[in-house]
């Protein structure tokens, strides 16, 4: 019996490895609980030349994702933005500025960003400028300059 075999990961596993990994099991661990619950596959030359041409699909895909994001970024540096709410005489808004009300603004002026990547820490209560980041990918970030002004 050999005393271990090779699994290809298909979804996470708690301290074992990614989706996709090539990984070193017992027998007994594979048989009784990767290969039923389909957590893995059975490492043969074909399943690892498939995993080898995925993370090539995903790796060039990510690249792709990242360029667009980087252009992106760069467009949305130039931008600012004028939003006009409801304040009272000591610059205190009545309500709040968003991430959605960001967006919409952004909207109009015919830039799309998602509200999501909007990076708001808190929303903001009072007349003035801030500058806000807007996080695209892991390391593509953009800020744009918010003004908000009194009706």
């Amino acid at each position: 019996m050999p005393a271990n075999i090779q699994v290809i990961l298909q979804q996470d596993v708690d301290k074992l490895g990614k989706s996709g990994d090539l990984v070193r099991v017992r027998p007994g661990f594979a048989r009784n609980y990767l290969l039923p619950r389909e957590l893995a596959v059975p490492a043969t030359t074909a399943a690892v030349h498939r995993i080898e041409h995925d993370k090539a699909v995903a790796l060039a895909r990510a690249e792709k994702a990242k360029k667009e994001a980087r252009e992106a970024a760069a467009k949305l540096e130039t931008v600012s933005v004028k939003v006009v709410v409801k304040a009272g005489e000591d610059g205190k808004l009545f309500g709040s500025v968003t991430s959605k009300d960001i967006e919409s603004a952004l909207h109009a002026q015919g830039v799309s960003v998602d509200r999501r990547k909007i990076q708001l820490a808190e929303p903001i209560k009072a007349v003035g400028t801030y500058e806000i980041p807007v996080k695209f990918v892991s390391d593509v970030a953009a800020t744009i300059k918010v003004e908000v002004v009194a009706k």
